[in-house]
């Protein structure tokens, strides 16, 4: 489930003036990637700034442009920081028994995204990246495909097992239990709650296995 950071250029392609990631201090780093956190959920991404996070974190903001050259792109890192850690890396839950498996994840992320603490930031780079196409590509390759691919991977041991039916396209398929989840909760159309989401699942499955689920 690797992902690709813009930050990952290999030295050898770097211009003589580009700063070196790996010289970045680690302290200042994480203080730098607290604050946006901290301050995205305070004043919103509209009132965030590159002065109010160098300040927060005690840096200086040339620190800050010298390895970003926008607060979307530090906040992407910071939001990143966590799920591109190797031990974040775990498989999605295999109980042999698909339609629980779902509803156990989906439930947890309906607690994800409820959280202010993540709400705030996800929401705050989601918004933004409808009018950055730049930014839009590095929000879908960096964390929204990687939620997609496990998902996909998931179904994907289920059509093997031969509960999918073989012709389904699991990109697709995983779509149709994602998406509407991302709609209901980017328009805030109605609440995100365990009910909504298991029925999701059932409502999806329904057209995808090739056997009734078990009760």
């Amino acid at each position: 489930m690797g992902t690709t950071s813009p930050h990952d250029t290999p030295r050898a392609t770097r211009g003589p003036s580009t700063p070196d990631p790996a010289r970045r201090n680690p302290r200042s780093r994480q203080a730098i990637f607290d604050a946006s956190l901290d301050l995205v959920g305070k004043v919103g991404y509209e009132k965030l700034t590159i002065e109010a996070i160098a300040a927060q974190a005690g840096v200086g903001k040339q620190t800050i442009y010298r390895w970003w050259p926008s607060k979307a792109a530090v906040l992407l890192d910071a939001f990143t920081a966590t799920v591109e850690h190797p031990d974040y890396d775990a498989e999605f839950p295999d109980s042999g028994d698909l339609v629980a498996d779902l509803k156990g994840v989906l439930r947890a992320t309906v607690d994800e995204f409820n959280d202010p603490a993540f709400e705030a930031p996800y929401r705050a780079l989601a918004i933004a990246s409808a009018g950055d196409p730049e930014l839009a590509h590095s929000f879908v390759t960096r964390l929204s495909e990687r939620g997609v691919q496990v998902y996909m991977d998931r179904l994907r041991t289920a059509q093997q097992a031969g509960e999918i039916d073989p012709r389904t396209d699991l990109r697709i398929a995983t779509e149709l239990i994602l998406s509407p989840f991302s709609q209901r909760w980017l328009t805030r159309s109605a609440p995100l709650t365990y009910e909504f989401t298991d029925a999701l699942v059932d409502h999806a499955l329904r057209g995808l296995l090739t056997r009734a689920p078990r009760e």
